[in-house]
């Protein structure tokens, strides 16, 4: 019984880590994605871009509200904001 348990868990704890590989991969500046690391710390680094990614979509829809309320928009505002969407 403890054998069948022991490979059930080994396979749970295979996917998990290649989980965590394929998450260390997304991460910008991964300087250590060619070898491995502790999962909590790519959890915890991933944990962290979502933030910054978080804030980065705040600060982007704060400067397009402020773009659209202004009564003067114009040429290179428009652009500013086209190119504000396309990123």
């Amino acid at each position: 019984m403890s054998s069948r348990r022991s490979r059930g868990s080994g396979s749970t704890e295979d996917e998990i880590n290649n989980l965590i590989l394929k998450l260390q991969a997304l991460l910008p500046h991964s300087g250590s994605r060619n070898r491995r690391v502790q999962a909590s710390k790519v959890l915890q680094e991933t944990c962290n871009h979502i933030r910054r990614l978080t804030r980065d979509a705040d600060d982007l829809s704060e400067r397009l509200s402020q773009l659209l309320a202004s009564n003067d928009i114009n040429s290179l505002d428009i652009e500013s904001i086209k190119s504000i969407l396309g990123q």
